[in-house]
């Protein structure tokens, strides 16, 4: 079994309308975040997935979405967990041994998605 990690970030701004504190107020992020994908490698390529493939996808399905955007408008609630999620939902079944997304809001702490049924 094979790990594949990708890294990406994207430019955005959101407010917590459900939280009592100063994220309430409209703010921005440069955020990073990472997909991991498990799977084994083709017999004769010797290749899991083609990196340019996953960029592609990446790209059309989540950067293209949020990059310079205000994220409250397609995700409700854009807590760092809900976004996650949502990256989850917009790459399930597009990128082949999908485990794990990892988001960065600020350098020092990140969230981890495994989806509905991930395990630890």
């Amino acid at each position: 079994m094979h790990q594949i990690e990708a890294e990406f970030s994207f430019a955005a701004a959101h407010r917590l309308p459900r939280y009592n504190g100063k994220c309430f107020n409209l703010h921005g992020h440069n955020y990073r975040f990472q997909v991991v994908l498990r799977g084994e490698p083709d017999p004769y390529s010797g290749i899991f997935v083609d990196f340019g493939d996953v960029e592609k996808i990446v790209k059309e399905h989540v950067l293209d979405r949020v990059d310079h955007t205000n994220l409250n408008d397609s995700i409700e609630n854009p807590t760092a967990e809900n976004i996650a999620t949502w990256m989850w939902h917009h790459l399930e079944g597009k990128l082949p041994g999908l485990v794990e997304i990892r988001l960065w809001e600020v350098p020092t702490s990140c969230v981890v998605y495994r989806g509905p049924h991930g395990k630890w």
